[in-house]
């Protein structure tokens, strides 16, 4: 069977790639190049070929926004995802739950998410995975270690850039902070955070995630008048939702 040839494009056909992608609707001048070079191409109803041409567009498109709202996320596993291991039995883990909450609805709703359970049982890897179901959505994400954000708050003080820093982690739909609980927590630090929390509380969703049991939470803060208003606002289980990672350690499964 021969091969089908492509045919070069005309004087007319080259001048309309060029003001599409002078448009900045380069999916559609590659869509419509294809197109023009492929000699069945009119074997197609043009609805259908149409369409091709927009969804290449929307696609190109969707992808540089879903890349560059990766990069800003700054997950520490930036391909994460939901694979077969959350069904494994040694790991405990609420499969049901986890697939319900990839379809981000909670995020819609504004509720928060608990993740506990002992180190390198896979928490920090699943928060991610759920992150990037968010970043599919195209919704605003961010990770960050607990210390981290204290140290960028300290930081953020000292350039009087605090409360700008303070409203763009607010806006975010979907904060998630990491290692809580190994964080220094004195007077000034429970006050950051109590800034950053009450700044989301009941309009976006948080993330915490901790190797501490939630029980144990309320004694990581020097001060119990920030530790009572900011657990309010976390763990709340009318607001939150709480996953259990207590299975097989993940580094022992890798070996």
């Amino acid at each position: 069977m021969s091969m089908v040839t492509s045919s070069p494009l005309n004087n007319d056909e080259i001048l309309l790639c060029e003001r599409l992608r002078s448009m900045k609707l380069s999916g559609m001048a590659d869509a419509f190049a294809t197109q023009m070079q492929d000699p069945n191409a009119d074997l197609l109803p043009f609805m259908e070929r149409f369409t091709e041409i927009v969804n290449q567009e929307w696609q190109n498109r969707y992808d540089k926004k879903f890349n560059r709202f990766l990069k800003r996320a700054h997950l520490r596993y930036p391909d994460a995802n939901l694979d077969q291991t959350i069904y494994d039995p040694a790991r405990k883990l609420d499969a049901t739950a986890i697939e319900r909450l990839a379809t981000c609805h909670w995020i819609d709703e504004g509720k928060n998410l608990l993740i506990t359970g002992m180190t390198s049982s896979g928490k920090t890897y699943l928060s991610n995975a759920l992150c990037i179901s968010a970043l599919r959505q195209l919704k605003t994400v961010r990770y960050i270690r607990a210390n981290t954000l204290m140290l960028e708050l300290e930081q953020a003080r000292l350039k009087a850039t605090y409360l700008d820093y303070v409203t763009a982690m607010a806006s975010l739909d979907l904060l998630a902070i990491d290692d809580f609980g190994l964080m220094e927590l004195d007077l000034d630090k429970c006050r950051d955070l109590f800034e950053v929390i009450d700044g989301r509380d009941g309009r976006r969703s948080t993330i915490i995630i901790s190797q501490f049991p939630i029980k144990s939470w309320f004694d990581l803060f020097k001060e119990h008048t920030y530790a009572d208003a900011c657990l309010a606002r976390i763990t709340d289980k009318r607001h939150s939702y709480r996953l259990e990672m207590n299975g097989i350690s993940m580094r022992e499964a890798e070996r």
